[in-house]
């Protein structure tokens, strides 16, 4: 069914009367009921060029069983003007395996160059000194089985940087932040609050997963990423040989950084969670703005 490019034509580039194959998101799917009573399939194509609504009229009900809303499928059809706009009538569907697909080719990615990022990251890692501190943030962003997911990531559904790789951008944000509040309040632990910033949003890696859009794991559902984060840190400080206290210190300030139940600075554990609570949401708001704008 797929052409050599297994992806098939971007659906920008989808011109009428064009017979088309390819791998696409359903972004969503409908039974409905044409006027002369027969069922047919309503269902929106998506990759990351745009999108594309989608009928299937013959056998749409064996059809349809195969394949659900939020599934990457294979199709092949045909494109057509429909009612003044690009529509495409298809013929045949496949779902895709999901550990066949690059959530990257269907979903939006970072606006940042990613060896950029990379390089930052990188670059602020090594201002964690302490050896502890630095050999869990290591486990968890470099060389542990999270490592690709964390560059996977979003860092949230529909929020801010809600998009492949926003996960990276957002902390590489939060951690240069960091750096200069270090330069302005000495007495904070840069090692402390470095690392913390680093890896206080890694419980994300869990939280998500990827199709035609961006979802909830069953774990992200039942947990959210605060509890799954803290269970990794937790595990990689066992492995790190991280001592009880230094792990609890560590612990405490990323389970802050969403704030406390009364926002009051008596309820922080320290300096460094209140700095760390005020730089992740001085990033996520200021980002939130810049692209849903102010409500």
């Amino acid at each position: 069914m797929e052409s050599g490019n297994r992806n098939g034509t971007p659906l920008v580039e989808l011109t009428p009367g064009q017979s088309f194959t390819g791998r696409y998101a359903c972004a969503r799917k409908d039974r409905l009921t044409a006027k002369n009573g027969s069922a047919y399939l309503a269902i929106e194509l998506r990759d990351r060029s745009g999108s594309l609504p989608a009928r299937i009229f013959r056998d749409s009900d064996r059809i349809g069983v195969g394949f659900e809303r939020g599934d990457v499928i294979a199709v092949k059809g045909r494109v057509e003007q429909f009612r003044g706009q690009l529509s495409a009538e298809i013929e045949e569907i496949r779902k895709i395996d999901p550990e066949e697909i690059n959530p990257a080719d269907f979903l939006p990615t970072a606006y940042r160059d990613r060896d950029e990022l990379e390089g930052f990251l990188e670059h602020l890692t090594r201002e964690v000194h302490h050896p502890g501190y630095r050999t869990v943030v290591d486990d968890l962003l470099f060389t542990g089985e999270t490592s690709t997911d964390f560059r996977l990531a979003p860092c949230t559904r529909n929020g801010h940087h809600a998009y492949i790789g926003g996960l990276s951008e957002h902390t590489v944000a939060v951690a240069t932040l960091v750096t200069e509040t270090c330069v302005l309040h000495p007495k904070l632990n840069s090692d402390l609050l470095m690392a913390a910033a680093l890896i206080h949003d890694v419980g994300k890696t869990g939280e998500f997963t990827y199709g035609a859009e961006i979802g909830l794991s069953e774990r992200g559902r039942a947990l959210g990423h605060l509890q799954i984060g803290a269970e990794m840190i937790t595990a990689a400080s066992d492995r790190a040989g991280l001592g009880e206290a230094e792990r609890d210190v560590l612990l405490s300030t990323v389970m802050c950084h969403h704030g406390t139940d009364a926002l009051r600075l008596r309820h922080f554990p320290s300096a460094e969670a209140i700095a760390l609570f005020r730089l992740n949401a001085l990033d996520a708001q200021v980002k939130t703005a810049l692209e849903h704008g102010i409500s």
